[in-house]
Formats: C-alpha cells, sequence, structure tokens
C-alpha cells in the first residue's frame, strides 16, 4: 500500500492510502474536452479508452469527432493524403495536441484559409483540452458534390460516372 500524509477535517495530519487521491488527480489529466466550433458542442473522453474507429490516428480530432457523432470531412479516409479535415486551433496549441510532423505540414501547405493554427484534424492526436474551428467553407464540401479540395477527379463527383 503506498502511503502519505493527508490532513484530517481537524488539521490534523493522519497516515492514510493516497491511492484515491491521486487517482482522482489522473482522471483530471486524462479526460480532455474537445470543443468543435460554429456547432459549440464539447466532448470528454478518458484517455486510452476511446474505441479506435479507424479515422486518422487514435485519438485524433478526426477519431474523436467521429465517435461523437460530429461531422469533419476526411474525403482520404484520414490516411493524410488531403486536407478536408482541416480544422483551426483556437485554443489549447501548447501542449494538448501532438505536434506536426513532416507530412501534414507538407500536406497543410496545400490547404486552403491555412492560418498559423492550422492543423489536420486526422493527424492532431488529442493530450488536452482543445477547442477547434471547422471552417465554414470545409464543411459539407465533400459530401455535397464538391469533390475533394485536393485530390481533383480521384474522388469522382457523385452523379458524374
Amino acid at each position: 500500500m503506498k502511503r502519505g500524509i493527508a490532513w484530517c477535517c481537524v488539521c490534523l495530519p493522519i497516515e492514510t492510502d493516497i491511492r484515491p487521491i491521486q487517482s482522482w488527480l489522473r482522471y483530471n489529466e486524462v479526460v480532455p474536452k474537445v470543443t468543435f466550433l460554429p456547432e459549440g458542442r464539447t466532448v470528454e473522453f478518458e484517455s486510452g479508452s476511446l474505441p479506435y474507429g479507424e479515422h486518422g490516428k487514435p485519438e485524433s480530432l478526426l477519431d474523436v469527432a467521429e465517435h461523437f457523432d460530429i461531422h469533419l470531412e476526411h474525403a482520404c479516409g484520414g490516411s493524410c493524403a488531403c486536407t478536408t479535415c482541416h480544422v483551426i486551433v483556437k485554443d489549447g496549441t501548447d501542449g494538448n495536441l501532438t505536434e506536426m510532423d513532416d507530412d501534414e505540414a507538407d500536406r497543410l501547405d496545400m490547404a486552403p484559409g491555412l492560418t498559423l493554427h492550422s492543423r489536420l484534424g486526422c493527424q492532431a492526436v488529442v493530450t488536452g483540452d482543445v477547442v477547434v474551428e471547422i471552417p465554414t467553407w470545409n464543411r459539407n464540401y465533400v459530401s455535397e458534390g464538391g469533390g475533394s479540395i485536393n485530390l481533383g477527379d480521384a474522388i469522382p463527383v457523385p452523379g458524374k460516372g
């Protein structure tokens, strides 16, 4: 049993099992909140327990969005081959998402509306609380017959043969 000092209600130190206290602290550290704008929907999940849905990297913004039925385009299936899952991080950039790798940076260079806070939802793995915006020009682009922004005719527009 891991032992430590705790304080009782009359402020006297007592020796106790500190595991419940540590697990409570750990629980708060591993339950990130992700807010998707402009919908304004916030979701929480316990890190390491979200069932992987084969959408981008496990626990990526795309994987989280798909798990909670939040629509985020991903024409390439989340394989970092397009930019339809482009999001803009509004809050939580400092250590709450994994660092961008070279593949994501190269792909983002082709994204319309690129900002200093742009990320690909399929590549940015959530490690803490974040607020992201799905740009209005990106929402429903493929599903409304717009084809793929970056892949040209590689993804056929419905009804074109």
